[in-house]
Formats: structure tokens, C-alpha cells, sequence
């Protein structure tokens, strides 16, 4: 992987599994020119649902967040490109989709904050990305390969 290549997590939660939405998720990823580096569909058991919300244990809402990522299925994934943790998170828009802008994923696709169809790392929080893609993926889980169309999406 090149050096000015970063990779992030994002999953589709389970209400956005369930909407039918994985496809126009992985649609804009992909159109943006970041590459998907690895994906798996699973139900989230409680021990690993605890590990990925562990910074919220001590908050009021983190049994609500726990019960639902392990509800149903979601998709957990890697992208890579130039700084792809912070462009995924302007993908995503505001966490809440009552004030996520028009053409955000929350902002076209999610009306309640506990219902926000989609998860990625946190640009502002160093590492962020590496320790969620370690909760979720193995090293032999991740492909790095060139797409034929990266010299038309960076100079």
C-alpha cells in the first residue's frame, strides 16, 4: 500500500442492511474513487459490539448503541485512498441526520439519531481507524491492489 494511502473503517448498520441500502453505500464509496480493501457481512455478537463502542461504556446510551449493532446483519468494510478517513466522514455527514446535509448519506437516507444507517472511523480521533479495523478484520483479510482508474483520480 502506498505510503499517502490510508485506510478506514465503515460499516452499513443493520438498518441500513435491512433498508437495502449496501449497494448505494458501496455505489458513492466506489464513485469517489476509494477503493474497497476488504468486506464481510456479519451479525455482531456483544463482546465484539462492547469492544467497538468502548469509549461510550460509561454513557447512558451505551446499551441502546450495544443492542442495536447486534440486532441484525451489517457489513464491515476497509476502503483506502488519499485520506480516506476524513472523506468518508464528510461522505457520511452529521451524526445526526436531522442536521446532516442534502447529499450526505445520513442526510439522503436517515431521518433518527439512533437510526443513522452508517458507521466510519473518526477522522479527528489518531488511530481510530486502525484499532476498528482490527476489531473486525484479520491482516490475510485485506487485498491491496491498484484499480485501473486510480491515475484518473489522482494527479
Amino acid at each position: 500500500m502506498s505510503a499517502d494511502r490510508e485506510r478506514t473503517f465503515v460499516m452499513v448498520k443493520p438498518d441500513g442492511v435491512q433498508r437495502g441500502l449496501v449497494g448505494e453505500i458501496v455505489g458513492r464509496l466506489e464513485a469517489r474513487g476509494l477503493r474497497l480493501d476488504g468486506a464481510k457481512l456479519l451479525t455482531i455478537d456483544r463482546d465484539l459490539a462492547e469492544d467497538h463502542y468502548a469509549e461510550h461504556v460509561d454513557k447512558p446510551f451505551f446499551e441502546d448503541l450495544v443492542s442495536f449493532i447486534t440486532s441484525g446483519p451489517a457489513l464491515a468494510m476497509v476502503w483506502s485512498g488519499q485520506d480516506a478517513t476524513r472523506q468518508v466522514r464528510q461522505m457520511m455527514g452529521d451524526t445526526d441526520p436531522a442536521v446532516a446535509a442534502p447529499g450526505t448519506i445520513r442526510g439522503d437516507f436517515a431521518l433518527d439519531l439512533g437510526r443513522n444507517v452508517i458507521h466510519g472511523s473518526d477522522h479527528e480521533d489518531p488511530g481510530a481507524n486502525e484499532r476498528e479495523i482490527d476489531l473486525f478484520f484479520d491482516p490475510d483479510e485485506l487485498v491491496d491492489y491498484d484499480r485501473i482508474d486510480e491515475p484518473w483520480v489522482y494527479e
